[in-house]
């Protein structure tokens, strides 16, 4: 009588000399250690071309708005620096609900364009202590300052993009320019 050994087999291949031969699961473990970067990689794309958009936003709302103050119409409509916000904020399209809340303005008459107003963001803290708003006269040179908080999700982002030192991003749009003359007025001699 012939006796078999028999060899103990998983899945109809035998465990004993294949085990260090079977790559079955290597794909799984290659995708294992893989995964979490990836997912992170795409998420700070996600979020950076997020910060991008808001950014254009930001800038272009800055500019409509200023408009209102270059035209006359915030002189003529008595705007205050609240009202200013409001209709900022109304020209930020999907990123408007929380925009009173994390938008700060300011608005400025200057001497000259080479001039440096005073810096908020200073010392890696936000301090809005040195804004001012005014609509200013026809002729007279402005300075349209918008500062938007926007907290960031991606914790490596945050160390490069910070400059607020609080996971926030600090996005800044700035227009200048020289307010229209209104009702016929003379513009300011230039200094």
């Amino acid at each position: 009588m012939i006796t078999r050994r028999r060899r103990w087999s998983f899945r109809g291949r035998p465990i004993r000399g294949g085990f260090l031969r079977n790559r079955d699961g290597s794909a799984a473990v290659e995708f294992a250690l893989v995964v979490l970067p990836f997912c992170v990689m795409i998420f700070a794309i996600l979020e950076v071309a997020l910060i991008f958009t808001l950014d254009s936003v930001l800038e272009n709302a800055a500019i409509g708005t200023g408009r209102l103050v270059r035209t006359g119409q915030a002189s003529a409509q008595g705007m205050t620096a609240a009202e200013f916000k409001t209709q900022l904020c109304s020209r930020m399209s999907i990123f408007s609900g929380d925009c009173e809340a994390r938008a700060t303005v300011d608005v400025r008459a200057i001497p000259q364009f080479n001039m440096a107003p005073p810096d908020p963001v200073a010392g890696g803290v936000f301090n809005p202590a040195g804004l001012t708003y005014t609509n200013g006269q026809p002729g007279s040179l402005m300075l349209v300052r918008v500062w938007y908080e926007h907290p960031l999700l991606t914790t490596f982002l945050s160390q490069g993009l910070s400059n607020v030192g609080d996971r926030t991003a600090m996005l800044t749009a700035t227009t200048a320019f020289r307010n229209e003359p209104a009702g016929g007025g003379t513009a300011p001699a230039a200094p």
